[in-house]
């Protein structure tokens, strides 16, 4: 019986892009159950990698689709399932996602499933939160010391953009953790499969754009106060020098996710009362 470095090998894991495969077939069971899908459920996989949940997804009740950037990989898995599989060879991050959802049934919403590789996790998951009221549910494996940063709570050191992006798009919940034992090949961290609710969340944003600016630039300079981190901001010529009141002397760290969604909405309502509805954000400092 070959082992787990023979068995997984000829799938030769690439370093520069963040893989390491699951190799446990028990946590496999447990991340695919762990996404509730259902007959007539639309499922995207992120980076199939060898298949170990992929195969759980093949049912003709289901819609199944799985987008894996690696060629060979591809080639592999197309051998191992055949025509069963819906497989798009692309970034994931280039994947187009607001269409893949604008054609689903009206009233359907996507779940999405993934190991994902931990060096793009922000940017999997802000793509996520662009069309979040087009999905219901993700399950995603990532580094465990992520996972809690998207449920950090103000006051705390693990507090920032990506904990109040998360939180104002859904609701995350840590499922358990996974041992590097469980990789192949093993990684040096330690990780966590995270469910991700985006029904019924609703912090009553106006405009999403602006809150999302105005979160960038408060935490931009974290170690500084609101004035000096939003000066750039309130400087944008849209604003003709309207600043919410607020207590511009603390950090944003301390600040709550309901504040920055009442400063945001106070600057949206100005600019809609003015006819400012083309808000610019090129004199917003981008922070990533």
């Amino acid at each position: 019986m070959p082992s787990i470095k023979e068995k997984y090998e000829k799938y030769r894991p690439k370093k520069f892009l963040g893989q390491n495969f699951l190799v446990d077939e028990n946590i496999a069971l447990k991340i695919v159950k762990s996404l509730n899908v259902g007959k007539n459920d639309t499922v995207i996989e992120i980076g199939p990698g060898q298949g170990i949940l992929t195969k759980h997804f093949l049912s003709p009740d289901i819609d199944f689709t799985a987008v894996e950037l690696d060629k060979s990989i591809c080639l592999k898995l197309e051998d191992k399932f055949k025509e069963k599989l819906i497989l798009v060879n692309c970034d994931f991050l280039k994947f187009d996602l607001i269409k893949f959802t604008n054609i689903l049934p009206k009233g359907k919403k996507l779940k999405i499933i993934g190991n994902i590789p931990y060096n793009i996790t922000t940017e999997i998951l802000f793509k996520l939160f662009d069309t979040a009221d087009k999905i219901d549910t993700a399950v995603l494996m990532m580094q465990k010391e992520v996972a809690q940063r998207l449920k950090a709570k103000p006051g705390s050191k693990e507090y920032g953009i990506l904990a109040v992006q998360t939180q104002v798009n859904s609701k995350p919940e840590i499922l358990f953790n996974v041992s590097p034992g469980s990789f192949f090949p093993k990684p040096k961290v330690e990780s966590s499969v995270i469910r991700l609710s985006f029904s019924n969340i609703n912090y009553g944003i106006i405009n999403k754009e602006i809150f999302r600016d105005l979160v960038r630039s408060s935490f931009g300079q974290r170690r500084k106060t609101l004035s000096n981190s939003l000066k750039t901001f309130f400087q944008n010529p849209e604003l003709s020098g309207y600043k919410p009141e607020f207590d511009y002397g603390r950090r944003a760290e301390s600040v709550s996710i309901e504040e920055f969604v009442n400063i945001s909405n106070k600057i949206s309502e100005h600019l809609l009362i003015n006819s400012k509805n083309n808000y610019l954000s090129s004199h917003v400092k981008k922070t990533f």
